[in-house]
């Protein structure tokens, strides 16, 4: 009786091993970015999510868009940009965070670019993000 408790404890503790060691082997549902991120290139499997994470602050006029075009195949916009103040107080700054779906397999860059949107076309942006994100 106790070689055979013994037997089943040891093959429960190795399936609770093998079962730990394999959900460590999926690939995260969000990959997260922060402006250390400009220059790099990112890689994504299919239905993974981007997340753009960059300081701002929309009470100055200036605010972050993304520069077309977005190859709408590879990468998508998930909505739109939600700001997050770092304060209560009126005009404080934050972070605006952007969400891109992986749709397909290719390669995209994501621009980001931060500006007055109302200025005259050609106007250079205050700030530039950029990404080369390839989809496997």
């Amino acid at each position: 009786m106790r070689k055979t408790f013994a037997l089943i404890t040891s093959l429960l503790g190795l399936l609770l091993a093998v079962s730990v060691a394999a959900g460590g082997c999926a690939p995260a549902r969000e990959v997260k970015l922060g402006a250390d991120a400009n220059g790099r290139e990112i890689e994504l499997k299919k239905g993974q999510v981007l997340v753009v994470s960059l300081e701002g602050n929309p009470t100055t006029g200036y605010t972050w868009e993304v520069q077309e075009p977005l190859d709408e195949q590879v990468l998508r916009q998930m909505g739109e940009a939600e700001f997050k103040a770092a304060s209560d107080q009126l005009g404080a700054p934050g972070v605006l965070t952007f969400r891109f779906q992986a749709m397909g397999t290719g390669r995209t860059t994501l621009q980001l670019i931060y500006h007055r949107p109302w200025e005259e076309k050609g106007a250079k942006p205050l700030k530039t993000f950029s990404v080369q994100v390839v989809v496997r």
